[in-house]
């Protein structure tokens, strides 16, 4: 694990080096380590990529001592798209999983998250907070209302996983102005656990720390998950509006960001 932050420089990336860069990380952490497959990942050169990739911001972590020759010094990733570029787009990405239309239909500015990954070697450490804050910082910047993406559970085996996304539908799903639907080819099939069975230290054991770390801002999920075979996941969409992030987390934000309310 890699602790000391002093050295890092975050940035959106700014050319096709910075970009495949970033979709030799992607292809490290999702093709090497998760199993995930796609017409579009090339194996030749490591790049995990798809369609979608040149239309997005791409924020980097760059770790200015490994080498940029070799593609190794971007060791994290998120991938945001603004609601003003469906214009180009047509589409989110994940709405080939999840049916926005309630998002789509609020009026109000989305920004859709995606692809975050931090390289094995800086995780635990201050990696994804750095990713974080200048997140924060796009997010004022650009006047974004409400956050969404998909997020993913490892696997398949819904049996595996019905603890953690019973949880999640029963204590964390979005309100009906907010609500995404996972779309009902691949929905994720799997057996509600009543509240009263639930075993909540089991589920929130279960559930990947990017998720709790939305839900500790006020996020939410959408209805239903939606099983990516192509990627070895089970998919919810997560969904936070800022407007009702607590005082505490829109004041960590603001901090963050160096900005005044």
């Amino acid at each position: 694990m890699i602790s000391d932050d002093k050295h890092f420089t975050l940035r959106l990336a700014q050319d096709d080096r910075d970009l495949r860069a970033a979709q030799r990380l992607r292809y490290e952490v999702f093709v090497q380590e998760l199993g995930a497959t796609g017409g579009m990942i090339d194996h030749d050169t490591r790049l995990e990529r798809d369609e979608f990739d040149p239309f997005f911001d791409h924020l980097l972590l760059i770790d200015p001592l490994r080498s940029a020759e070799d593609l190794q010094d971007v060791v994290g990733v998120y991938r945001l798209l603004p609601s003003d570029r469906l214009a180009v787009t047509g589409r989110f990405y994940s709405e080939s999983e999840f049916d926005l239309t309630a998002l789509k239909a609020s009026g109000r500015k989305l920004l859709e998250l995606g692809r975050s990954c931090v390289h094995a070697d800086y995780r635990g450490g201050t990696a994804m907070l750095l990713l974080w804050n200048a997140l924060a910082d796009y997010v004022l910047e650009h006047g974004i209302e409400v956050l969404f993406g998909a997020a993913s559970f490892h696997g398949t085996d819904m049996a595996a996983l019905a603890q953690p996304l019973s949880y999640l539908q029963h204590f964390h799903l979005a309100p009906p102005e907010l609500r995404v639907i996972a779309r009902p080819a691949q929905t994720a099939q799997f057996a509600m656990i009543p509240q009263d069975s639930l075993d909540r230290k089991a589920a929130m054991l279960a559930t990947p720390a990017l998720i709790k770390a939305y839900l500790r801002l006020g996020g939410y999920v959408g209805q239903g998950a939606w099983v990516d075979h192509a990627f070895n996941t089970t998919d919810v969409c997560l969904v936070m509006d800022t407007a009702q992030m607590s005082a505490k987390h829109r004041d960590f934000y603001i901090r963050k960001s160096g900005r005044e309310a």
